[in-house]
Parts: structure tokens; sequence; C-alpha cells
């Protein structure tokens, strides 16, 4: 089995990697790539991202790879993390880019003068661990106990148009979007590199999964 893990030149690439090394029991040939070809033809694949959403979706297109993009959502077990899941979206609001249009709706920033329940001032980017509630039942949540808290650092978060797209939410301090999906393709706003125990469970589980639901 080969995983491709996406190399445009934006996010955690390495550190995304070798998370998913080191829970391979599967005997998968797993490595980096920018080469289309070479993507489409992997088994699975892994879009991560880190950074501005302009500079992420410039690099994409620098490098030709929207299409394969495209063309491994259609059948493949993906997996989006952080800017790779936001930029499966029509639309966001970070430097009014344009998506690649997998997803129907946008990614929006959280809103200025956000206070806790005790009335402290929220701080823009969201930074750190939150819980992570699930709303269904999904393959990749298999040990991963509801509520598992999953490491976060965004300013911007999903804004699904179809409800059915989120498979789970978090809190700051509102409910938001945090796990979209259909079908093959599963999407997290956080990064299950930085996550720890769960974050590599559920790549583990990803590693596992055919792709369907």
């Amino acid at each position: 089995m080969k995983v491709a893990v996406i190399d445009y030149g934006m996010g955690n690439l390495h550190s995304v990697l070798k998370s998913i090394q080191a829970v391979n029991e599967t005997g998968a040939d797993i490595f980096l790539s920018r080469d289309p070809e070479a993507i489409v033809k992997a088994d699975k694949v892994v879009f991560p991202g880190q950074g501005a959403m302009p500079d992420c979706m410039r690099e994409l297109n620098s490098y030709g790879l929207a299409e394969a993009v495209r063309e491994t959502t259609q059948t493949k077990p993906f997996f989006g993390i952080c800017v790779g899941a936001q930029l499966l979206f029509q639309h966001s609001e970070e430097g009014d880019t344009p998506g690649l249009g997998l997803f129907p709706g946008s990614v929006v920033r959280f809103s200025a003068n956000l206070t806790d329940a005790a009335g402290e001032r929220l701080k823009v980017p969201h930074m750190g661990w939150n819980r992570v509630y699930q709303t269904v039942s999904h393959p990749l949540f298999a040990g991963i106990e509801d509520g598992e808290r999953f490491y976060f650092v965004h300013s911007y978060h999903f804004a699904p148009a179809d409800a059915a797209l989120t498979l789970a939410e978090s809190e700051y301090p509102d409910r938001f979007s945090c796990i979209v999906g259909r079908g093959n393709i599963f999407a997290t706003q956080f990064h299950t590199e930085k996550s720890h125990r769960a974050g590599l469970q559920m790549m583990k589980n990803f590693l596992a999964w055919d792709g369907s639901v």
C-alpha cells in the first residue's frame, strides 16, 4: 500500500510524515511527494497544511497539484489537516481566497471580541487543546473517546453549507465544525500530528480505513 503526503511547500510536512510512519503497522510505503502522477497513483492521500490560505493555494497551483487533489478525493481514502482541510471548501475569508470547491461552504474568521462563560477575552488565533465532540459515528473515531482533546492553531474555521458534512465539533466559545467529511474524505481543523495519543490513533485508523463509512 502506498500513502502519499502531498508536499506543496507548506505545512508541518515532516512532522505529519513522521506521525503517520510512527503508527504504520501495515507495512505501507508512506512518502512525501509533489509529483501529481505519484499522488494520483497512491492508494491513500494525506493533505497537510499550515500557514495563510492564500499562500497555500498559490503554492498548490504553482506545483500543479490542485487537479491531483480533486482526482484523488473522488475515490481514495483522503485525509486533510488544518489548511489542507480548509482548502477543500469553496472559499475562505482569509485573503478572499477561492478554494478547491470540493465541499460547499466557506472558511470564516472567528468573531472579534469573543469571551468565555466568565467574561474573559478569548484570543484569536485559537491556540491550544480543545475537546472534540463527535456528531456521527465514523471508522476514524475508533479507540478515541467522545470529548477527547486535540491541538488547534487557527484563526479561521469551517462553515459548511451542508450540515451533513460535519463529523465533529469543538467550542470557542460557541460550537463550530472541526471535522468534516463525506464518503472517502475525512478532514480535521486541528493538527493530528501535534495531538499526541489521540492524533496518532486517528492516523492509525486512517491507515486501516478502506474509505467506506
